[in-house]
């Protein structure tokens, strides 16, 4: 594996490869690896010629006061990870390399962003956007892999590559877990042990609504009225949203028809956690 730090490295190494009609299968990331992500570059591994992998914590998409200074960072560690996934190259940029002076062009995918997390954090979207499309530029990639855990961050690049007429296939995957159901994240390494023990609130909340909505239940007010109780009845959680929305449009709903996308995002302790799934009716 071949660890690359400068843009005109990495552009010059994408070029080469789509000039031998190489294939490229493109990961990106912010780093402080876990399962989840190392998930997502086996799957991409068996896509393409060549597997390309980034770690960057990206300022734009942090707002004020969030936690860009507590992101968890372990290069050493996360190497060995992507090399032993197979990942033939790590782009490593710093933020002046991505950002240099200067720099004042945005991206911004309005409507499926102002929803959901884009309601109290209104750069974090652009900041994705914006990015993510300077990587696509850098690396070239034939397709990309992102994990569903971000559900409005996987629609929002699918709607940015239909809209700007983009080349690239975007592969969405499963959430991956942890055994006792919490989804996994870099930040649960910020949780206390009686913190983690609240998570689970989440993913708790997620098999209830799918109880619920197979009992009939289809009104969506009282469930997000029980889930948001349910959830403020751990210690150290603080909901920040519990939604139904359409799972392309990412509106709300008043009513599941034929099915819906439950979205949480909710802070336990001082760490923000999210999670969803899609509830089908039968």
């Amino acid at each position: 594996m071949q660890l690359i730090e400068t843009i005109n490295e990495m552009s010059q190494v994408a070029t080469a490869a789509v000039r031998r009609n190489k294939t490229i299968a493109f990961v990106p990331t912010m780093g402080f690896l876990h399962q989840g992500h190392l998930s997502l570059m086996a799957h991409a591994r068996g896509l393409a010629d060549i597997l390309v992998a980034s770690i960057f914590v990206n300022p734009t998409q942090f707002g004020p006061n969030e936690d860009l200074d507590r992101y968890p960072r372990a290069l050493e560690s996360d190497s060995q990870k992507c090399r032993d996934q197979g990942v033939d190259y790590l782009f490593f940029p710093q933020s002046q390399e991505m950002y240099p002076d200067g720099w004042q062009t945005t991206v911004n995918v309005s409507r499926v962003t102002a929803n959901l997390c884009g309601k109290n954090r209104p750069v974090h979207f652009t900041g994705v956007a914006t990015v993510v499309l300077k990587l696509f530029n850098i690396i070239k990639p034939t397709l990309t892999v992102f994990g569903e855990k971000d559900y409005q961050q996987l629609v929002t690049i699918r709607r940015m590559v239909k809209d700007l007429n983009l080349e690239v296939d975007v592969v969405g995957q499963p959430t991956v877990r942890e055994p006792d159901g919490l989804a996994m994240s870099s930040r649960n390494v910020h949780l206390s042990t009686e913190e983690r023990r609240s998570a689970l609130s989440l993913s708790a909340s997620l098999a209830r609504a799918r109880d619920m909505v197979a009992a009939g239940a289809r009104a969506t007010a009282p469930i997000i009225a029980d889930l948001t109780s349910f959830i403020t009845n751990h210690p150290h959680t603080n909901p920040d949203y519990v939604s139904l929305v359409d799972p392309e449009t990412l509106e709300d709903l008043n009513v599941i028809e034929t099915g819906a996308l439950l979205a949480l995002a909710v802070k336990v302790g001082q760490t923000r956690l999210i999670d969803n799934c899609i509830l089908s009716v039968s």
